[in-house]
């Protein structure tokens, strides 16, 4: 199951090819990427250079990027493209009191993150009474074999629909507990559909760990998961038995009105 949003097919000649080149475009910046000239902009957006060109003269005109006259930067104004999703999205808005609740009575910031692609986008997130925070802030993007929302999301599709993603995915390395194996992380979402939840430790950052169960529909559909993530400070075990029936609780009453 992928969850409840799919893609609708459209016609051919309903289709504007610029909007696609353009969204593109601003596709092409990212942490190793966040100036970037024509040419390179050309080769990650797969347009020629002229294209390019225009299209980001166009986002500058437009305040969407900035630019020294080689090379281009995204503006701020940017964000407001997330931020309309971010507004107009009922399920986020749905979420949150529920994670905010869950804050109050585990002291652990909680969120609520979907599978875009081959990355979890982390959408609300609840605030604790802890002084230093931890974990993502919504809008971040993570490759989703590195985070627990992964597996767990993972864990509630049809079994051919897993393994068509896993074959697709880039397993890139960030710790030397990353799973990079296409093998090593299949068995992950196995073990994760057998629990109904996941836990990870040190797969992206050292010293911190994930846990995440899946979010869904009464008809079954996988719509996200609520997880947190959280210093080792007590053991695995201790950490589930404190956390788990709380956030089951909070899956069963979501299933409820999704």
């Amino acid at each position: 199951m992928r969850g409840t949003e799919s893609v609708m097919e459209v016609a051919r000649k309903n289709i504007i090819d610029g909007l696609g080149k353009g969204l593109r475009v601003i596709e092409a910046f990212d942490d190793e990427h966040a100036r970037l000239t024509a040419s390179e902009t050309a080769i990650r957006a797969d347009i020629s250079r002229t294209a390019a060109r225009r299209y980001l003269l166009s986002l500058v005109h437009f305040g969407y990027a900035y630019t020294d006259g080689k090379r281009f930067w995204l503006s701020p104004r940017v964000l407001m493209l997330g931020q309309s999703y971010l507004s107009a999205a009922r399920l986020p808005r749905l979420v949150l009191p529920f994670i905010q609740r869950l804050a109050a009575e585990c002291g652990e910031n909680f969120n609520f993150s979907v599978l875009d692609g081959h990355e979890v986008v982390y959408l609300a997130r609840s605030q604790s009474n802890r002084m230093v925070t931890i974990g993502f802030p919504v809008g971040a993007r993570v490759p989703a074999h590195v985070v627990t929302p992964g597996p767990a999301i993972l864990s509630a599709w049809e079994p051919a629909a897993m393994e068509a993603w896993v074959a697709e995915h880039e397993f890139s390395t960030f710790t030397a507990n990353t799973p990079t194996h296409a093998e090593v992380f299949r068995r992950d979402v196995e073990a994760a559909r057998e629990l109904g939840y996941w836990v990870a430790e040190q797969q992206l950052s050292s010293g911190l760990r994930g846990f995440a169960v899946p979010i869904k529909t009464r008809r079954g559909e996988c719509v996200g998961a609520v997880g947190a993530t959280m210093t080792m400070h007590q053991s695995r075990e201790a950490m589930v038995a404190r956390l788990l029936p709380r956030v089951m609780d909070v899956a069963m009453q979501l299933q409820q009105v999704l």
